[in-house]
């Protein structure tokens, strides 16, 4: 039985992909039918119809021209298939794993000045020489971002889908294109007998010379790629578990179309009364994933909101009103067994200030490893960053406003206002910063920044101000 009853080629423009369809329409019994799903023809430039499918049939039922395709081809069928191609396409080829993957990539910076080039002459393929048209282009640095930013996000894609799924693909470089061996070692991949005796060279590489020349500002262009963090050497690792949205804690306000995703030990309490002072009627909870979409349509206009608190300040909170009153027992376990935490008796104080301050220091360490997912327990939302919490809340929906809780009563005026109610004043708990701002020092501090870059970086967070 054959392995792959067809194929896709993933690539991006000027990539090289014209040329190795090329070559694998020599293999027989190998069919390619070019950019058969492009949004602005059918296989080819201004060709409007594909084996007897329209282009206003196909955008119509994509399935209908992959069906025409596997009935009327003898052997492997397949196409090329870029980024903004029909995204309805990439669904269905990605979770079909009777559908060989052949990723095809190059540098970048060639492919971005390779496309600018062939716009500026109207030339995307060559086939004889003498008609070579040149141009010099100029680099742009925001508009190739844009372009890598998009070329990324496609392969990413494509990386998860293969992962997820259990699949594999054949990888291929532009530089790959001439070697022989790979392009048969392709075939071998497809699973067809048929091998290449010699590289198809009916179409010529266009722009042969060295990058610098193709540009008419090379040094403004080495300084732009300078700036670029290649490696995404900036970004914040991320092991954090997924959570799910929270549906049952959601909180709605019974006399306002107003819903609140609480965040775990962010000012709940104080939000619950906000929400009860709300006309008339307290609050409506209890909520499952059918009775929020049901409240949602029953209240047209609705709005939904967040709160999040500064990370240092939400870890005291858990210390001190979770941890050391042993609401969170297993991780109070944790944290004397395993990592000597001198901890008070449920219901005691600490003999002095050092005492808590070293003891919160440990609690930052052990939250660090917990919101990683290392501690090998079940990461309590309380110990889970802030930005986890709000992935999961767009898992259901995407939140309409974050505010953060320095801005709380200012926030809340903002929000009554866009549902046209008055808004009654909040009444804020300082009492876990007032404790707080007893023990504060700059170890504190990076601590929960280690603990907690996400929520630093992605909310704008500074140090702690009491």
């Amino acid at each position: 039985m054959p392995r792959f009853e067809s194929f896709v080629l993933f690539a991006g423009m000027r990539t090289g992909s014209n040329f190795l369809e090329a070559n694998l329409n020599c293999l027989p019994g190998v069919t390619s039918y070019g950019e058969a799903f492009n949004p602005g023809f059918i296989g080819k430039k201004d060709q409007t119809a594909l084996l007897g499918v329209s282009l206003e049939a196909r955008d119509a039922d994509p399935d209908l021209l992959l069906q025409q395709m596997r009935y009327q081809t003898d052997g492997l069928f397949g196409f090329r298939f870029f980024h903004d191609h029909d995204p309805r396409v990439l669904q269905a080829v990605l979770a079909a794993p009777a559908c060989a993957k052949i990723i095809l990539t190059r540098n970048p910076v060639e492919s971005y000045v390779s496309l600018k080039i062939a716009r500026a002459t109207g030339q995307w393929k060559l086939t004889d020489a003498k008609r070579l048209k040149t141009a010099t282009v100029t680099f742009d640095a925001a508009e190739f971002e844009a372009h890598l930013t998009a070329l990324q996000s496609f392969y990413l894609r494509l990386a998860q889908a293969l992962q997820t799924t259990g699949q594999t693909a054949f990888y291929l470089d532009y530089e790959d294109l001439t070697d022989l061996a790979v392009l048969n070692g392709l075939a071998e991949f497809l699973g067809v007998t048929a091998r290449l005796e010699a590289i198809d060279d009916t179409l010529k590489k266009q722009n042969p010379q060295d990058l610098d020349t193709k540009v008419a500002n090379p040094d403004e262009m080495h300084e732009a790629l300078a700036r670029l963090d290649r490696f995404n050497l900036a970004r914040t690792p991320n092991f954090e578990p997924r959570r799910t949205a929270g549906v049952p804690a959601v909180l709605a306000a019974a006399g306002a179309p107003l819903l609140f995703f609480p965040v775990r030990s962010g000012p709940e309490g104080t939000l619950r009364d906000w929400l009860s002072a709300l006309g008339e009627g307290g609050l409506v909870d209890g909520f499952g994933h059918k009775t929020l979409r049901q409240w949602k349509r029953a209240n047209p206009g609705h709005r939904s909101f967040t709160v999040v608190r500064h990370p240092l300040l939400r870890a005291y909170g858990v210390f001190r009103g979770l941890i050391l009153p042993g609401k969170l027992a297993e991780q109070r376990r944790q944290l004397v067994r395993h990592y000597k935490a001198a901890l008070p008796e449920p219901g005691s104080e600490f003999a002095d200030l050092e005492a808590e301050r070293a003891a919160f220091l440990v609690f930052l360490h052990f939250a660090r490893l917990s919101a990683a997912g290392q501690t090998g327990a079940r990461v309590d939302a309380n110990l889970a960053s802030q930005t986890a919490l709000l992935q999961g809340f767009a898992g259901f929906h995407p939140i309409d406003l974050v505010i953060r809780e320095d801005r709380l009563s200012a926030g809340l005026e903002y929000l009554a206002a866009e549902v046209g109610i008055a808004a009654p004043a909040v009444a804020v708990d300082s009492a876990y910063r007032d404790q707080l701002a007893r023990i504060i020092d700059p170890l504190l501090e990076k601590a929960a920044a280690n603990a907690y870059p996400r929520d630093y970086a992605g909310f704008g967070f500074g140090a702690f101000s009491p």
